[in-house]
């Protein structure tokens, strides 16, 4: 990873590797902070924004466990705005060209992306894109049941459990959590998550003492080729106060600050032989694929992405791609728009994490090398 800190593309980063539960692998490099000329430390905390969705997703399937929902039950049987749900048609130029849903959103939906909704985030010109913006869906000034009204007034982009896109939905099922529960987001995650594997740095806001350990965030010089050297620092993204000033909305998408030591406390906890929040079949089931026969993920402006499949909060590696390990099959992985990234394989008991700070550069190249020789250097080829 030095190499990326060198060629200014990386501010600092912090590695990790588990073989089982064991650590056999940490490391940091780089600056927290480049212009202050602060290292990077293992305790350094992170906007780990999509990171999130592993954490809400997990808080679902605890709710699964204790008998509350099913993955196939409608959301809209404890979320009402999700009754009578049109759909977009295809070709629409106008928002309101719409159809009936010609089923319901389940729950399995909204863990899988396939739910229809949207994110108003990288797909810059179409109806839907404008509409979300319109609306302003990721208003972090809203709450989560304020979101809900206002995804009520919106079609869907498909009709659910036909395609797959990358979307809000995990958001929806932080509202979901709330509803079941009977807590607000933020306390469910604290007294079932939080605070059983000891994530003390996990948060929706870095408290006052703190703030001297939140890694500074960065953008690359040049947004349309991701290897130009230098960088930009970020003070106000991506809204003046973020994580740092309390907000309404408890984004279950993206709302989390963390630090790689409960980010590992986060990945033992779904490896075997040691004590899990999760059941082991239904970790076994949240890292299967999920997505019909045929369908696959793809990201506005980047197309499809071949070989991956979708479990329940985090994508599966059905047939390693040129950049893969080549014994990556079956890999359970994701990561945040600021580049933090984690993955599990079971088929090889081993997981890997890495944590920057630098604005899009989900699956960047970086990430890849990393994983790569992760592999080879437990002897995983």
């Amino acid at each position: 990873m030095q190499k990326y800190v060198d060629r200014q593309i990386l501010s600092g980063v912090s590695t990790a590797v588990l073989v089982g539960r064991e650590l056999v692998h940490q490391h940091c490099t780089g600056w927290a902070d480049r212009e202050s000329q602060t290292p990077m430390r293992d305790d350094h905390l992170f906007r780990v924004f999509s990171n999130t969705k592993l954490i809400t997703s997990v808080a679902v399937l605890l709710l699964m466990e204790d008998g509350k929902l099913e993955l196939d039950q409608p959301a809209e049987e404890f979320l009402p705005q999700l009754v009578h749900m049109q759909v977009l048609k295809p070709g629409a130029t106008n928002i309101s060209d719409t159809e009936p849903a010609r089923s319901k959103i389940t729950i399995r939906h909204l863990l899988t992306h396939t739910a229809g909704l949207s994110y108003g985030l990288l797909d810059h010109g179409t109806v839907m894109y404008k509409a979300y913006n319109e609306k302003r869906v990721m208003n972090a000034f809203t709450s989560l049941n304020d979101m809900m009204d206002v995804l009520a007034e919106l079609p869907l982009s498909f009709h659910p459990g036909e395609a797959w896109e990358y979307s809000i939905a995990t958001d929806v099922l932080a509202r979901l959590v709330e509803v079941v529960s009977g807590m607000s987001f933020d306390r469910f995650l604290q007294l079932r998550i939080l605070n059983p594997l000891a994530m003390h740095d996990t948060s929706f806001v870095v408290p006052a003492h703190k703030l001297g350990r939140l890694a500074s965030y960065y953008a690359g010089t040049d947004p349309q080729n991701i290897l130009q050297r230098g960088l930009r620092k970020l003070d106000k993204s991506p809204y003046p106060g973020a994580f740092t000033t309390s907000v309404a909305r408890l984004s279950g998408g993206g709302g989390l600050v963390s630090s790689m030591q409960d980010m590992l406390a986060l990945m033992r906890s779904f490896m075997p032989d040691g004590d899990t929040l999760l059941k082991p079949e239904t970790i076994k089931l949240m890292m299967q694929n999920h997505l019909p026969p045929g369908t696959g993920i793809a990201f506005p402006g980047v197309g499809d992405v071949p070989g991956k499949g979708f479990g329940l909060g985090g994508a599966v590696t059905l047939k390693p791609s040129s950049i893969d390990p080549p014994a990556s099959v079956g890999e359970f992985e994701w990561g945040g728009i600021a580049g933090t990234h984690w993955w599990i394989s079971p088929r090889h008991n081993i997981a890997g994490i890495l944590m920057t700070q630098r604005l899009m550069s989900f699956w960047h190249p970086f990430s890849f090398d990393f994983k790569r020789l992760a592999y080879e250097a437990v002897g995983v080829k």
